[in-house]
């Protein structure tokens, strides 16, 4: 692409962002330029046009198409106790913590469709630990939400998830936790009783509670720099003095201006404790 065509593409790229915020109220203005890049010739070439500016007009007209364009920016790859090693780590190490709170406040910011809200369910349960906590999972996408809430996944995932969930430091029988019905599995409803589902921006929304633990994964890494710090502030307001924050495995919060108000509980597995 020679000089005057990538200037052409990165207006139209700008121009179309900034409709979707004024038009719609969601903002990917500072998401990573690659990656924003890439979704959006996808949707281009989706919806059979041939330039950006075509889907422009499309999306400021079309609600549907808009819909599909959010989908395709917001990003859902998700499975049951994914990391397992985190996991384990979380059981072994924050878990203790957690048993000398009287009330235990979670929040999955960016949960997707709620495979890891349900682990944390799980693991919580098994720890004795369900009945005191509230978990709130937060995601910018209704549609995926919605998914999260039912709690019904593909039966053919469940091998994978039942290998992860051992690997986790399991301490039952996965097959235990839900119903298979046809080509789906239901999660029972008791690891639902203590879930809040709701949808929340961490680009333009302020923080809504104090919290024990906030897991923030693998949601940064589609950021610009100027964005990972607004939400690490957001994450930092809203997570109490000796609360823990996971992270994802590619992202750290080293070079974030709040990175002296944590101690590393787990580097290796992205735990972190924030101490003042």
């Amino acid at each position: 692409m020679d000089t005057m065509e990538d200037e052409r593409e990165r207006i139209e790229i700008e121009l179309l962002l900034e409709a979707i915020f004024r038009l719609y109220g969601h903002d990917f203005r500072n998401y990573a330029y690659s990656s924003i890049r890439r979704r959006i010739w996808h949707r281009v070439q989706s919806e059979r046009l041939t330039t950006i500016s075509g889907l422009q007009e499309r999306v400021l007209h079309d609600q549907g198409c808009m819909s599909r364009l959010l989908a395709d920016m917001t990003i859902h790859v998700t499975e049951m106790f994914r990391d397992p090693e985190m996991f384990r780590a979380f059981r072994e190490e924050v878990v203790p913590l957690l048993r000398t709170y009287p009330f235990i406040r979670i929040w999955h910011a960016g949960c997707s469709t709620g495979e890891e809200v349900y682990s944390m369910a799980i693991l919580l349960h098994e720890e004795g630990l369900y009945d005191k906590a509230r978990i709130y999972a937060t995601d910018t996408n209704g549609d995926v939400l919605n998914i999260a809430r039912e709690g019904v996944f593909p039966l053919d995932r469940m091998q994978q998830y039942t290998r992860n969930y051992m690997d986790a430091g399991g301490k039952a029988s996965f097959s235990e936790y839900y119903t298979a019905k046809y080509d789906s599995v239901i999660i029972h409803s008791f690891l639902k009783k203590n879930l809040v589902f709701g949808q929340h921006n961490l680009v333009t929304d302020s923080s809504f509670n104090e919290f024990n633990v906030i897991f923030c994964r693998n949601v940064m890494i589609y950021f610009n720099k100027q964005l990972q710090d607004h939400v690490h502030h957001l994450l930092y307001d809203s997570l109490s003095v000796f609360g823990v924050l996971a992270l994802g495995m590619k992202e750290s919060i080293n070079f974030s201006k709040h990175a002296d108000a944590y101690e590393n509980l787990d580097r290796q597995h992205r735990l972190y404790r924030k101490i003042r």
